[in-house]
């Protein structure tokens, strides 16, 4: 047996071989450097728990450019990845909204917008000129009873055009899976919203409860009817969310056991008390308000300042300008005292978060904690600027514009996330009555805290003409939606399920453009390799066939 006929049996086995191993065991060898196409352990995990099979709706279609073909081909290799390793078949299909018949169009259109899904106008160049068209980046996925949709194309504030489709690229596994485990959830985890201490008024609580409603069970707490520190561990988190009364020893003696029974707390507190129906004329005055907190989450390694934060990256406030016949004319005044804020960490909480508004926010600061970890999630602009009280509120000062030179500090941190091991407040303290030692934890490392110093960032703001609330992000004078909501779902996500879906959006993939200069240089040479090696490649081989079997029968 010659040396040509012992390579092809090799080639052939091995062939055969792989095929048998293909057909009867299944595997995945990602060999790409940044795991493009491997999923995480829980995303694994929600995938191997299907147990129907699944549709995707991939909305984004058509003639697109490059940039967006490459997003589309993303979702499309993420859905075949999420198939590979779901226990129930994964089928997707393309469909475009606006090619489906007028009678049904517009409907479905308004069902996507209830998904969060807007068109987007896209601009691209073609044949010399500019043009246009909507398309919708985002998908649909659908069991036999339900359906559930996200928007995929999303971007921190002053990201480029390709910043943001990398990000989204980036973060489809999460996205996507996120959209699946809402769709096949058997169950919804509980959150508490402490009550009790004026904390929501009116419907401030709206936003707070529809951002929470695919994955959690909203339930409020008031503290006085908790007995013991076990009636709060079935909440996964709970949410302190600017209280207007303070808290008494008992009440932080319940908060502090169930953080360090594991529980997980966001503090969401007001350190200055303003009253803007006193805002208009001469003004009011922002003065300190003591929560009765402040010494918990000292202890816990962070400090709520008794100042305000104005920022020249600012929202707008509506203020009464006249009347107009027997209507008021409601005018929107910038207003520095509402910051938006868009630089943010790289967490996964808050990667690639657009920007959120806080709303007469606190700085903070943090102190010594042996053993608790203090990450900050979100930054001011770089023209930001602390006022010690009192705090003159005025609607009247709206008219005037700022002093630049004034605000000379930058990048100040507006929310804290703290994890780690913590030691209790009441740790040699004498405990409030009613409650055993035997049953006291002094240390505790499952929980976390979350602290933003803003009562009013998770609280719905309202209609100025209808009063209805708003959603969390909707600004009735701004042009884009904000953040806030998704930053909720996010922290509530991470809280109690850090190494769950969330842990994807740390993915993170290089940007490798094409070096034209480079490529222009080495051009012949590439093509005789791609083109001219491998005609030339085939030729030799031949040849040496052909002499080899030429001598071969000489012989004979």
């Amino acid at each position: 047996m010659n040396v040509v006929v012992r390579v092809l049996l090799i080639v052939v086995g091995s062939w055969v071989l792989a095929y048998g191993l293909g057909e009867t065991v299944r595997f995945r060898w990602d060999l790409t450097e940044e795991k493009r196409f491997s999923v995480s352990a829980a995303t694994q995990d929600v995938l191997s728990g299907l147990d129907e099979p699944l549709e995707v709706e991939i909305l984004l279609t058509g003639e697109l450019p490059g940039g967006m073909r490459r997003f589309q081909k993303a979702i499309e290799e993420t859905v075949k990845t999420f198939n590979a390793f779901s226990s129930a078949p994964i089928r997707f299909f393309y469909q475009n909204p606006l090619d489906l018949p007028a009678d049904i169009q517009q409907e479905y259109i308004l069902v996507l917008a209830e998904y969060g899904i807007t068109p987007t106008n896209l601009f691209a160049s073609q044949q010399g000129g500019q043009t246009s068209r909507l398309i919708f980046p985002g998908i649909v996925v659908r069991n036999e009873d339900f359906e559930v949709g996200t928007l995929l194309l999303k971007g921190e504030r002053g990201m480029s055009p390709d910043e943001i489709l990398n990000h989204s690229i980036e973060n489809l596994e999460f996205e996507i899976g996120q959209a699946i485990k809402r769709l096949v959830a058997n169950y919804q985890r509980s959150v508490g919203l402490v009550m009790g201490h004026g904390e929501m008024v009116l419907d401030e609580g709206y936003g707070l409860v529809e951002a929470l409603n695919d994955d959690f069970e909203v339930y409020k707490v008031p503290l006085e009817q908790a007995g013991k520190v076990e009636d709060l561990l079935d909440f996964e988190a709970l949410i302190i969310a600017g209280p207007r009364e303070p808290f008494d020893e008992r009440e932080k003696f319940l908060l502090d056991q169930y953080l360090m029974y594991g529980g997980n707390l966001l503090f969401f507190i007001d350190q200055m008390a303003v009253n803007l129906e006193d805002a208009g004329g001469d003004g009011t005055v922002a003065m300190p308000f003591d929560s009765g907190l402040d010494d918990l989450l000292f202890r816990y390694g962070i400090r709520i300042n008794r100042d305000l934060i104005q920022d020249l990256n600012f929202g707008y406030h509506p203020v009464v300008a006249g009347d107009f016949g027997d209507q008021s004319q409601i005018v929107p005044l910038p207003w520095p005292f509402y910051v938006m804020a868009g630089r943010m960490a790289n967490h996964p909480i808050t990667k690639g978060l657009d920007q959120v508004q806080f709303r007469f926010v606190s700085s903070l600061d943090t102190v010594k904690a042996e053993g608790v970890q203090k990450i900050p999630l979100i930054f001011s602009s770089e023209y930001t600027r602390r006022l010690q009280p009192p705090v003159r509120v005025a609607f009247e000062d709206m008219v005037q514009e700022p002093d630049v030179e004034a605000f000379g500090q930058s990048r100040l941190p507006l929310a804290y996330l703290l994890e780690g091991s913590f030691t209790s407040y009441f740790k040699n303290r004498l405990l409030p009555d009613g409650f055993e030692q035997e049953d006291f934890r002094e240390t505790g490392d499952a929980g976390r805290v979350l602290v933003v110093g803003d009562g009013g960032f998770v609280k719905s703001m309202l209609n100025p003409i209808t009063g209805e609330p708003l959603a969390l992000g909707e600004d009735p004078f701004g042009e884009t939606a904000l953040a806030n909501r998704a930053f909720l779902q996010h922290a509530l996500q991470y809280l109690s399920e850090p190494e769950g879906i969330i842990a994807s959006r740390t993915k993170q993939y290089q940007i490798r453009p094409l070096n034209r200069i480079k490529s222009r240089s080495q051009q012949t040479f590439w093509q005789l390799i791609n083109v001219a090696f491998p005609v030339a490649l085939v030729a030799a081989v031949g040849s040496i066939r052909y002499f080899l079997r030429k001598q071969r029968y000489e012989k004979l």
